[in-house]
């Protein structure tokens, strides 16, 4: 009897960002590079540009700001509104648009994914030693080349296909090795719009940590005992260690700018690079593909066969998910089985856990209030109890713990909070956040983050307890408390607002609490522990160049494809969890529509809530009936009397062999 295998695409539906428009520099993008030499190329641009400034060559050139010419045409310049509004009109112009400001979206992960623990990273039945040939462009704010992340000992000379440079070793202490085998950086797009901000370093050299951060987790080295502040401790490398890194440092102290990662992309291009990992994006809800600066670089990219990888945005709302252009790979963040905790022993000896990093010891419980009771000034109870600056008073809050309240904006500082409580005296924190979003922070006091259900019962404790105390001790690493993989709450979600036939985000990988590199100029720290798709990000490029590495000649379009389905003989099963959010007390039966050739069921097939916000797991199972080799489609729904939840799509491809 033939063998089958069934490849099911898992579509799932799922580190903040913000844009301000410019009105100086804009973007002319021209579409596809011509067959023109780059001096052509560039005369061409002042050219145009004199056209818009009363056929004065001199105020051309000084209006010019990039031009764009390896890998697709355009150019950046300083324009008014009127002249971008007639450049626009151009016979050759696809479209102008501002220079707009993105922001970042911001181990034993690799365990977690199953991926192998030696150094190279072999897989069974393949040979993944080609990875010292593959190419990982990081669009970012640059690196540390002197973390033990980036050595290169061991590795061989840089491939001949190689034809990048590495700016500032002749002027800023920055140097490349076999490892960082390229490093540029980008700043007239920053400069343009920002010329009174001081950049700490003016060379590819990493001031905030995030770049290196990214790139330790796809492609660092092996680092002995790793860990933050004793936390994590243990071994630690990238999911391609031997792979080649290129950096292209286009984010400065307030953000990245178009103009910059559009030279980014066109060097990356040029310059050979595999793939493009680009932990960044656009504001939610994205607009046109060809006014945004990341979805027209990805598309040149992958045009010249580069795969262009990107992270989904950290909004955590329905419809949220950014970079949802279908040539790109779109990446949600979810958990792994690792968490970094602390306790909670109330008076009354109750021991709870939340989410920290806190390394602080208390000496002794405390008095614990809810910060509600400790108003200041003109401030009300309700606004108190998210403990806002200024809002709590002094005399009423030292010495002890306060119960802070967030608000779920992804925009509200949980550690700005901890300062708060921090400046009036409390000693500890327990910040009740109701998106649960399991992100463990480094507070600046004893203080830990716990969900709705736990705060409730502190909360209960608090009120009926005349003299309640509690005690914070410093967080602890734990293995395999709860369930994982699950999305994480902050991870931006679906549908796709932009063309909703495309379902984003693409896949989802580890992005809460990642141990990685860090830039040693931001608080002297070598390693550090961040959560947000720009995390996740960097864990698929790393899959993607293991199968680079064994199928070299592969599209990028099949190596998306390939990481998107799952292979397990004639038969799978996937466990999803849903949310009530419609009435407490509510009962939905599953609707199945197969796909062709494939049988499915729902375990259970009816979902009986008792609750708002309960939540309840189903199995899908799928069974080969007819073997076919193309893609099939089917649905599963939920309804009840009243409702009818919006349908799943169920996309299968089963293959003989």
């Amino acid at each position: 009897m033939a063998a089958f295998r069934i490849f099911v695409l898992l579509y799932t539906l799922l580190a903040e960002i913000g844009f301000c428009y410019s009105s100086e520099v804009y973007i002319v993008y021209m579409g596809s590079k011509r067959t023109v030499e780059a001096k052509e190329i560039s005369k061409q641009n002042h050219l145009l540009l004199t056209s818009v400034h009363d056929g004065s060559l001199e105020k051309a050139r000084a209006s010019h700001v990039y031009s764009y010419m390896h890998g697709f045409r355009g150019f950046a310049a300083r324009l008014s509104k009127k002249q971008a509004l007639k450049i626009a009109g151009m016979s050759g112009v696809v479209s102008v648009f501002p220079n707009e400001k993105r922001m970042l979206h911001t181990t034993h992960s690799w365990d977690f994914i199953g991926v192998s623990t030696n150094e190279d990273m072999e897989i069974p039945g393949f040979s993944t030693k080609n990875q010292e040939n593959v190419i990982i462009g990081f669009i970012d704010t640059g690196i540390w080349p002197e973390s033990p992340s980036f050595n290169d000992h061991g590795m061989p000379p840089v491939p001949s296909k190689w034809r990048g440079i590495c700016q500032g070793k002749n002027f800023a202490n920055f140097s490349c090795n076999k490892k960082i085998i390229g490093a540029r950086y980008y700043l007239r797009g920053f400069e343009a719009e920002e010329s009174n901000k001081i950049t700490k370093f003016r060379s590819p050299r990493d001031s905030s940590g995030h770049g290196s951060h990214t790139a330790s987790i796809a492609s660092g080295r092996f680092v002995n005992n790793m860990n933050y502040n004793g936390l994590g401790n243990g071994a630690a490398r990238g999911g391609v260690p031997m792979s080649r890194i290129a950096v292209y440092k286009t984010c400065w102290e307030t953000g990245c700018y178009d103009a910059d990662l559009l030279a980014a992309f066109d060097d990356a291009i040029k310059d050979g690079v595999d793939i493009i990992s680009v932990s960044l994006g656009p504001n939610s809800p994205q607009g046109d593909y060809f006014r945004d600066s990341i979805s027209v670089g990805s598309f040149h990219a992958v045009n010249h066969g580069i795969l262009v990888i990107s992270s989904a945005g950290n909004v955590g709302t329905r419809g949220s998910a950014t970079n949802l252009a279908p040539w790109m790979l779109t990446v949600a963040a979810s958990s792994t089985d690792r968490d970094f905790s602390s306790q909670i022993i109330l008076g009354s000896q109750k021991k709870l856990m939340g989410e920290s990093l806190n390394t602080f010891r208390m000496n002794a419980s405390a008095p614990t209030i809810l910060a509600s009771e400790v108003s200041n000034g003109f401030f009300t109870p309700y606004q108190s109890s998210f403990c806002l600056d200024s809002s709590l008073n002094k005399t009423m809050a030292r010495g002890k713990v306060l119960i802070c309240y967030h608000s779920g904006s992804y925009s509200e500082s949980r550690i700005g909070k901890s300062i708060v409580v921090k400046k009036v005296g409390g000693i500890g924190m327990i910040l009740v956040d109701e998106t649960e979003n399991d992100v463990a922070l480094p507070f600046v006091i004893p203080a830990v983050t716990v969900g709705k259900r736990t705060g409730e019962r502190i909360q209960h404790y608090i009120t009926r307890t005349k003299k309640a105390r509690s005690l914070i001790l410093p967080a602890k690493t734990v293995i395999g408390s709860r369930r994982a993989p699950r999305v994480a709450a902050f991870s931006s979600k679906g549908p796709n607002l932009l063309t909703p036939g495309i379902l984003k985000p693409d896949i989802t990988a580890p992005g809460l609490n990642i141990l990685a590199a860090w830039s040693p100029a931001d608080n002297k720290m070598e390693f550090n522990i961040l959560s947000g798709t720009s995390m996740a990000c960097p864990h698929i490029t790393a899959l993607a160049a293991l199968i680079k590495a064994v199928h070299p000649s592969w599209s990028p379009s099949a190596i998306k494809s390939a990481l998107m389905t799952t292979d397990l003989n004639g038969s799978f099963a996937v466990t999803r969890q849903v949310t009530n959010v419609g009435r407490a007390r509510s009962i939905y039966r599953s609707l199945v529509i197969s796909p062709k050739g494939v049988n499915v069921t729902v375990v259970p097939d009816v979902l009986t809530f008792r609750s708002n916000g309960e939540k309840i797991n189903f199995t899908v199972h799928f069974w080969v009936i007819t073997p076919s080799n193309d893609y099939v489609f089917g649905a599963l729904l939920w309804s009840s009397r009243r409702i009818r939840v919006s349908s799943t799509p169920l996309i299968v491809r089963v293959a003989s062999h």
